[in-house]
């Protein structure tokens, strides 16, 4: 402990974790320190029994549900987009050879009480029951468009000029309708808000692409993929490539006290006496919550059931996006299914989880039209926990704060916060220009 470090994390959240992992490959001498006893923070993975003590105490689980070690329910679920920046980090690590990856079968969204599948190529939207014909047509130019832009080729631009016109506008010039546009904007580029409208096209084209691309690397159901055994194996993975590049891995070390000297500067952290020096902290919002503030709560239903979602072609995995217009909200709400298939529950049974960004205090209404797409299920436990983000300068007080994780069941945001962090920690960008082959090669079809 008496040791100087470049760095000290605090807390083996993922996105810590991720962090950790990076700044050790980058040479960075590494302290990593987590006041709980075991992998993962707020995104932890637990078994039945965990589970029940979390939510309902010294109740025990009922015997039908199966071997509780069968059982890896992940605290914060979130598929990964194929093509996207996580699997690239992964491959730029090589943590990806750690972990078994598995195609996830589905991918719907929510439209006037009913669920589509979410249409993301020109062929796909010919099909697509989600749009009547003209509507189809429309839509499968603007696919079109998509598929052939390349930035670099501006035969392929159409006159267009996406830093600068705004997407409102590239929907307007091919005449999409609002429900079109509610699809398109939430449950394919993954906006979670509709400001992206009237900014700069380019970013929600981009998205587009990303999501066309990743469907097409495993030609399945849907462009996201999921480990085999849920997320719980990810930080310990990087846990591992942190100690092989030499860093140093302490878990169950209480309070884990960020000291500060006369300028308001950290240089350390203190825990049972011992006060390890550095030249910056790492931590989630839990370890310094002076420079935080809250900006909102995510409310969320985790479920257990004994069949597939309804209406999903019985896949045994799913993301159903319900754009927030479609619920009269000011959020979207987001169902994530998964189930034996990638080894998180026994055989015939599924793990739901419900979530949004709270709007009220009483989970059980306001979840309620994601639930009604669940059908039957066999226990139900209500959550909600406050999100958090960070206040402070960070070049002032050498403090670099994780954001809390949103309702969101795609990883898209999450590693935006974890490139930004690497960014403002390392003051460069992180190549992630890498042979996405290797996600292929770990993936099963």
């Amino acid at each position: 402990m008496d040791e100087e470090y470049d760095v000290i994390v605090l807390g083996t959240g993922l996105k810590e974790c991720i962090l950790s992992g990076l700044l050790s490959v980058d040479g960075l001498k590494v302290l990593h320190m987590d006041r709980n006893d075991y992998y993962g923070g707020e995104s932890t993975s637990l078994n039945l029994v965990q589970l029940w003590k979390r939510f309902r105490g010294d109740e025990k689980p009922p015997e039908t549900l199966g071997s509780t070690k069968d059982y890896n329910v992940d605290m914060v679920p979130k598929f990964m987009m194929a093509n996207g920046a996580l699997v690239r980090v992964l491959i730029h690590t090589s943590v990806a050879k750690y972990l078994n990856f598995k195609a996830v079968d589905g991918s719907f969204v929510y439209n006037k009480g009913k669920i589509y599948k979410v249409p993301a190529t020109d062929v796909e939207a010919l099909k697509s029951t989600l749009m009547g014909l003209f509507e189809k047509r429309r839509a499968r130019k603007l696919f079109i468009y998509v598929q052939d832009y390349d930035e670099n080729d501006p035969k392929s631009h159409e006159g267009l000029d996406l830093n600068k016109v705004t997407t409102r506008e590239v929907f307007a010039k091919y005449g999409l309708d609002d429900n079109t546009v509610d699809f398109i904007g939430h449950a394919l580029a993954l906006h979670t808000n509709d400001d992206y409208l009237d900014k700069p096209a380019i970013d929600t084209v981009k998205r587009m692409k990303l999501y066309a691309d990743s469907l097409a690397r495993f030609q399945g159901g849907s462009p996201y993929i999921y480990p085999q055994y849920g997320l719980g194996e990810l930080p310990q993975g990087f846990a591992r490539l942190s100690a092989v590049y030499g860093g140093t891995y302490m878990l169950n070390k209480p309070e884990c006290k960020v000291e500060f000297d006369q300028n308001g500067k950290a240089y350390g952290v203190t825990s049972e006496g011992e006060t390890a020096k550095c030249k910056k902290v790492v931590c989630d919002p839990s370890y310094l919550p002076d420079k935080v503030k809250k900006v909102g709560r995510v409310t969320r239903a985790i479920c257990i059931m004994s069949h597939p979602i309804t209406d999903t072609n019985n896949s045994d995995s799913v993301q159903i996006i319900l754009p927030q217009k479609q619920l009269g909200r000011k959020s979207d709400m987001y169902v994530f299914c998964c189930s034996y298939s990638h080894n998180i529950a026994p055989e015939g049974k599924y793990i739901a989880f419900v979530s949004t960004e709270a709007e009220t205090d009483r989970p059980e209404v306001e979840l309620k039209p994601g639930m009604d797409l669940l059908g039957p299920v066999d226990e139900t436990f209500f959550d909600i926990y406050d999100r958090y983000e960070p206040v402070n300068n960070s070049q002032k007080d050498s403090c670099f704060i994780s954001t809390s994780y949103d309702a969101t069941t795609h990883f898209e945001s999450t590693v935006q916060d974890v490139l930004s962090m690497y960014r403002k920690i390392t003051g460069k960008e992180l190549d992630l220009s890498v042979d996405l082959s290797a996600a292929s090669a770990a993936a099963e079809e």
